[in-house]
């Protein structure tokens, strides 16, 4: 009972933790860029799913990148 209280409670920090970064973000946007782009994520080359770029170029739409 009491490893599921403390799940409980941890949980319910981690999203408090993650409403609080939202609220204190400007627009509530998530600053960031393209996953695909991180060389170990992306191992095989392919270009990012959301701008187009290769992994060796720059994300350069920062809307979708967020």
């Amino acid at each position: 009972m009491k490893l599921l209280i403390l799940s409980i409670v941890l949980l319910g920090l981690a999203f408090a933790g993650i409403a609080i970064k939202i609220w204190a973000k400007k627009d509530g946007k998530f600053a960031g860029t393209c996953a695909s782009q991180n060389p170990y994520l992306n191992k095989s080359g392919e270009p990012c799913s959301f701008c187009g770029k290769m992994p060796d170029e720059k994300c350069e739409n920062p809307e979708k990148a967020k």
